[in-house]
């Protein structure tokens, strides 16, 4: 597909002036939903591993985030009584947050305190899974932040990746290991996960925190000069405060390369390679470039930087993204950009494209040969980077989007008129400007959609179709 650098004029598209919110109801129908499924895969008790880092099955199920300590869910789901939410010291306070707290027993549990702080006063971890009805024979579901396949091991479904103290006690306790499994996969499976699917609550609050994500992007590109240390360029984000779904990422120069790392006191130079993302609950934008106006700044070996290694990755996304849609095949995805830039020159590696949630990345059904197909409700992720290895560096585009059927964007027109408002304002832009064709049923939830300048200090000049 012909693309070309070109003068365009990104819109303002906006920043959210309403919060959205879960219901309570939301979540009780979360919980019944994992029951039911977790009841037909032969469990009786599940637990529900959280952390700092490891919160989003937790919060998807109750509102609640551990923030300091760590949190243990336990679901008998043979009988009636209450789950019970364990949680360190510093948690009894703050698991209030929980929209279904009244639903929720609270019990303290104090290993899951900070060191040096009480931890007289909770019963033994054993005892407290007893309440919860776990015996000698109970079927436990496991559930922290991965689960694992036939290649990996021949006894994946074992492999459990929460802290051995916890493992360790639930198989003492039911007394045959092969009945703690790891069951993940009911939240986190890339077709059939509880979380793979949003409601059109959980794509509204998607929208507000990609608009805020994208924006903190964007106000960095439009705003990058030479001479500024990473520390001072991260500050242009003007980050609200709404969570993290990872470490911030801007470093520049030599320092670029190494992809993940966080800023510094380096200072930017006119030059420098560059590269930034930045990613709150429910998104994350990336780009990356060179610090330069125009390509005769460059070295004299890459000054063909837009045309060798821009022109076709950009390509390649309009491709994915005028394929992407309700029914599409992940393979079908993974073809569309490897057909383009399959060659080892772009270092593709990873999966082109993968599931958005409060977590960076929840999983992909995005890969060579998959048949799992895309479905209303899935949050997505653009997401291909280049590796060349070479003095180009890399070009990134990296944006969240959601798929709604007619009945979902009627939905979510109605009751999120502002945030429908800037999605249809993006699919304008979009097409009319960068020359991508969209369904109907992809709902850019970014502030700089597939908008890509290759020079940093020339951000109104970006990649088009011709």
């Amino acid at each position: 597909m012909p693309v070309q650098l070109a003068d365009l004029i990104l819109p303002e598209f906006g920043l959210p002036t309403v919060e959205p919110a879960i219901p309570a109801s939301t979540y009780r129908l979360r919980l019944e939903a994992l029951k039911q499924r977790a009841r037909q895969e032969g469990y009786e008790v599940f637990v529900v591993y959280a952390d700092r880092e490891h919160f989003a099955n937790l919060t998807y199920l109750t509102g609640y985030d551990p923030r300091f300590e760590e949190s243990l869910l336990l679901i008998n789901l043979t009988g009636n009584g209450k789950p019970l939410i364990l949680v360190g010291n510093e948690g009894l306070g703050y698991v209030r947050s929980s929209p279904i707290i009244d639903d929720l027993e609270v019990v303290l549990f104090q290993s899951f305190s900070l060191l040096g702080q009480p931890r007289t006063t909770s019963q033994p971890l054993a005892d407290i899974l007893a309440l919860a009805g776990i015996k000698s024979g109970t079927r436990v579901g496991v559930a922290g932040w991965k689960h694992f396949s036939q290649p990996e091991s021949a006894t994946s479904a074992m492999w459990l990746e929460i802290p051995s103290y916890i493992v360790d006690t639930l198989r003492q306790i039911t007394r045959s290991p092969e009945i703690v499994r790891n069951a993940n996969a009911i939240l986190m499976d890339s077709s059939r996960g509880l979380r793979a699917i949003n409601d059109v609550d959980q794509i509204a609050w998607f929208e507000f925190a990609g608009t805020y994500s994208s924006q903190a992007l964007r106000d960095v590109l439009f705003g990058l000069k030479p001479g500024l240390t990473e520390y001072e360029a991260f500050t242009l984000t003007r980050w609200n405060g709404i969570p993290l779904s990872c470490h911030a990422m801007l470093s520049s120069g030599e320092r670029a390369f190494l992809g993940m790392g966080s800023p510094s006191m380096n200072r930017i130079q006119r030059g420098d390679p560059f590269t930034m993302a930045f990613g709150l609950w429910g998104g994350l934008n990336a780009r990356a470039g060179f610090v330069v106006a125009a390509a005769a700044e460059l070295p004299a070996g890459i000054q063909d930087y837009v045309e060798k290694l821009v022109a076709p990755y950009f390509g390649a996304i309009v491709a994915w993204y005028e394929r992407v849609g309700i029914g599409v095949t992940g393979g079908d995805l993974y073809d569309a950009i490897h057909t383009r830039i399959g060659d080892p020159f772009f270092g593709v590696g990873l999966n082109p494209g993968h599931l958005i949630h409060l977590d960076e990345w929840l999983h992909s059904p995005i890969y060579k040969g998959s048949t799992e197909t895309l479905q209303s409700g899935m949050a997505l992720q653009v997401d291909v980077i280049p590796a060349t290895g070479t003095p180009y560096f890399t070009t990134n585009i990296e944006d969240g989007l959601a798929l709604a059927d007619e009945n979902l964007r009627a939905e979510l027109a109605s009751r999120y008129p502002d945030a429908w408002a800037r999605i249809q304002a993006r699919r304008a832009f979009m097409h009319e400007e960068l020359g991508i064709t969209l369904k109907p049923e992809v709902l850019p939830l970014s502030n700089i959609p597939a908008y890509l300048p290759p020079f940093l200090l020339a951000p109104s000049r970006a990649m088009r179709c011709q």
